[in-house]
């Protein structure tokens, strides 16, 4: 206990507290420049290659990059995908000590008809990226979401991948690369042009009527983020990559792992938030700076003068509580300055998280087991009856039925009747009002006689995610979806219709499999 004649004159022992007047834990001659965590000062030279090392490791334990392969680099302008893209430009370098061995190209994706920028503002901003993009020498791609309208439909249907190569491949593909380097040299004199920026102003008008749809932020960006992995994937596809490589850092991902646990996303975090993904067959998507903190990110940019360009998003200047994702952003910044910890925790967490579901095929019947829109397996095909989503879905229908207008519950209506907006025609009569004539026959052919008529929101909700069915069910009307969705919609349904019209002449897997032993 304390005494009243104690002596507290003395010099107190304090813990010493890391500044940048520390010498380097590294070299620990040079004084450190930057501390990234507790105990962590570095100098500017063994920071530059501990940052150069970590992005190589990150690629080298994985391998799923071969030698030779061509990979598309997704450069939205941020400071996590231009430092992406200077870390490739430095591992591609002749005087890389390991040198990367893919052959890259870089795509953008002008998102600003989303965001409602004008035409000047989105060129401006393309003319900047332009001139990052020619200083690398690679080829480049620069899009508009505005594309997306016109997808065919094969991008939501997952391509058939190549087989695990063993890891004899692995080196036998080095040696190969090395000995004909020479013939996979890009030089800028040979790069198709693809700066040119053209877009329609009808097609810009129709995107934002697609957003203009969508009641919340929330959703908007969850149909922003699944637009835009579609456009890249056909990209990459069209472009012949087999690799898409993204700039999520770590601390974007622990926002994105507590934010699609929110959304309902939890069966699907491990292919969301984890280093490969292999969703869509022949395209795998890589995060290669998956290991990087945004606070490392820009001190490297900043002390290596990276270039970056600033671009407006939909959560621009927007309040905490504006969506799920921009509360859950908010709440992981403002808990790791006091606890520098928790993004890191949160990440290690995401690392040990496994699907439950093997590897999807391209079969007919795998890809009717799929998400439409995330191409995800399906959580909502539960046979539970005990199970949470069961709970949700009696919840729902007994609301439904006891409001007193359960016939106006607000969901959205596909077929309106021709000069009554909102009304739809009853069960097995045309919602032509022409005699002898079908719906299909007049003006767009987007009656209940057409054939590339929309499904039903009940029908479509059914082959969707339970999280991308929340997306879809903030939207006033999902007659505005891009027609590439539209269509494969259609078609799964119809595929699920005509096998159980022959359900009674098809073999089980289990009678097939009996047959054959």
């Amino acid at each position: 206990m304390c005494q009243v004649d104690e002596d507290y004159h003395g010099q107190l022992d304090r813990p010493e507290v890391p500044s940048v007047s520390n010498k380097c834990v590294k070299c620990k001659e040079a004084t450190a420049a930057l501390v990234i965590r507790a105990g962590d000062a570095f100098c500017s030279g063994c920071f530059k290659e501990y940052f150069i090392h970590k992005f190589r490791a990150m690629l080298g334990k994985n391998r799923i990059i071969f030698p030779g392969e061509k990979v598309l680099l997704a450069v939205s302008g941020g400071p996590s995908s231009c430092s992406m893209l200077n870390q490739v430009q430095e591992g591609l370098s002749q005087s890389a000590h390991k040198k990367l061995r893919f052959i890259p190209g870089i795509v953008y994706v002008d998102e600003g008809g989303a965001v409602g920028q004008s035409m000047e503002e989105r060129q401006r901003t393309v003319a900047e990226l332009q001139s990052v993009f020619k200083a690398t020498g690679y080829p480049y791609h620069i899009t508009s979401l505005e594309q997306v309208l016109h997808l065919p439909s094969s991008v939501l249907e997952a391509a058939s991948s190549s087989p695990e190569r063993p890891a004899d491949t692995y080196k036998a593909a080095v040696d190969h690369f090395i000995q004909t380097s020479h013939s996979h040299c890009v030089s800028p004199e040979e790069q198709p042009d693809l700066s040119g920026l053209s877009i329609q102003e009808s097609h810009t008008q129709s995107l934002q009527q697609l957003f203009g749809s969508v009641k919340t932020l929330t959703a908007k960006e969850d149909l922003l983020h699944t637009l835009r992995q579609h456009l890249l994937v056909h990209t990459a596809r069209t472009g012949g990559y087999s690799k898409l490589m993204l700039g999520d850092n770590c601390t974007r991902l622990a926002v994105k792992l507590l934010a699609s646990i929110s959304l309902g996303r939890g069966a699907q975090l491990a292919v969301d938030t984890g280093f490969s993904d292999p969703r869509y067959g022949d395209i795998i998507t890589v995060r290669p700076m998956r290991d990087y903190s945004a606070k490392e990110i820009s001190f490297y940019n900043h002390m290596y003068k990276v270039p970056s360009v600033f671009i407006p998003s939909l959560d621009t200047k927007t309040t905490d509580k504006a969506s799920i994702q921009r509360l859950t952003e908010s709440f992981v910044t403002k808990l790791q300055a006091d606890f520098p910890s928790t993004v890191s925790t949160i990440y290690r967490t995401s690392e040990k998280l496994q699907t439950a579901c093997p590897p999807q095929s391209s079969s007919a019947a795998d890809r009717c087991d799929k998400c439409l829109l995330c191409l995800c397996a399906l959580d909502t095909n539960v046979v539970e009856k005990a199970s949470a989503f069961q709970a949700t879905l009696i919840s729902e229908q007994l609301s439904l039925r006891g409001a007193p207008g359960a016939a106006n519950t607000g969901i959205p209506t596909l077929i309106p009747v021709p000069g009554v907006p909102g009304s739809t025609a009853a069960p097995g009569q045309c919602c032509s009002s022409g005699a002898g004539e079908g719906c299909g026959t007049t003006g767009g052919g987007r009656g209940c006689c057409s054939s590339v008529k929309a499904p039903e929101t009940k029908e479509l909700k059914s082959l969707l995610c339970y999280s991308c069915q929340l997306t879809i069910k903030d939207m006033s009307s999902v007659e505005v979806l891009p027609q590439y969705i539209l269509s494969e919609a259609q078609r799964r349904n119809r595929r699920s219709q005509m096998r159980e019209e022959i359900s009674e002449f098809l073999l089980d897997e289990d009678c097939e499999g009996e047959e054959r032993e």
